[in-house]
């Protein structure tokens, strides 16, 4: 098998049969794009510069907020130059890219969400051992854990992408590149990269959706077992923000994977903004939900707004 060196580009696609609202589109999804920035640059910027939150548990947080970012920026470009400037020309090699981070970050979402839920079970199972359990060298390597899973799980598939011929027609279905969409357009049997996007799935998104719950579970089973109706009510409140979060992402994967699956006769524009929110309702509500139900990050913002009030 040789290097396809094919050079007609993909063409992205925006929403069809609605060009002439495209830009009234575009500057919704410009609102919503600069919300995230704006919501998980903050998380980050607190997280970094305010001593009080230097714990595990706002390190992994900074680590959700920071693949929320890694999203939105790399399918920001091509949404925007599609629906504003009708920009609809990508070439292979930065369409290839952009498909292995989208696809990367979205396994490391649900990575980071499982390493959070082990950051709560710690907490509360075994408070005493919590720091001598979850040291910064520790959750480094989760993280860099969490980030070799994701990439080298995603690897294969990609690099076999530049080795098909793409004989059918170039139009993509999304203003952003797919596996799923890329292979179908591929000339070649594409047996292997239909079935590993599967096993992938259920070995990693489906396997970390399997060990939360049953983490949650004994952590339910512990805080069951505090005599104080109080203490409970304070463990479990410290879960809160995490388990809207996991329902943020969880509920957006069973909705797209439905719309795909048994959605075929509904229209192609309910499919593409399915796809957008997926990848636009985790990243902005995360933010959001650790602003409402998070009381350290609360008073973080505050005292920023101080700091920056009394300067001025």
């Amino acid at each position: 098998m040789w290097l396809n060196t094919t050079v007609s580009p993909f063409l992205l696609t925006g929403f069809p049969g609605m060009e002439k609202v495209h830009h009234w589109i575009s500057i919704a999804l410009l609102v919503v794009y600069v919300s995230i920035i704006l919501g998980n640059g903050t998380l980050l910027f607190l997280i970094r510069s305010d001593h009080n939150l230097h714990e595990p548990m706002y390190y992994f947080l900074a680590m959700l907020a920071s693949t929320d970012l890694g999203v939105t920026l790399t399918t920001m470009p091509t949404v925007l130059g599609v629906l504003w400037l009708n920009q609809r020309e990508i070439g292979h090699g930065f369409c290839f890219t952009q498909a292995y981070f989208i696809h990367t970050l979205s396994i490391v979402e649900s990575g980071v969400l499982l390493a959070m839920a082990y950051d709560r079970f710690v907490a509360i199972c075994n408070p005493l051992r919590y720091t001598s359990i979850l040291t910064n060298t520790k959750v480094m390597k989760i993280g860099m854990g969490i980030l070799t899973r994701a990439g080298l799980s995603i690897m294969p598939i990609i690099i076999r992408l530049h080795w098909f011929p793409y004989c059918q027609s170039h139009v993509l279905s999304h203003a952003f590149c797919l596996h799923q969409d890329i292979i179908k357009l591929a000339c070649a049997d594409i047996t292997f990269n239909r079935l590993y996007p599967v096993v992938v799935v259920f070995a990693m998104v489906l396997l970390d959706f399997f060990i939360i719950s049953f983490s949650y579970i004994l952590i339910l089973k512990t805080v069951m077992g505090i005599a104080s109706g109080e203490e409970r009510a304070k463990a479990l409140n410290t879960c809160i923000s995490h388990i809207c979060c996991i329902l943020v992402f969880y509920v957006t994967v069973v909705g797209l994977t439905f719309i795909h699956r048994f959605g075929k006769h509904a229209p192609h524009v309910v499919h593409i903004t399915m796809s957008y929110v997926y990848f636009l309702f985790p990243p902005f509500m995360n933010p959001v939900i650790y602003s409402i139900k998070t009381k350290q990050i609360q008073s973080g913002i505050i005292r920023l707004f101080s700091r920056h009030h009394t300067r001025s």
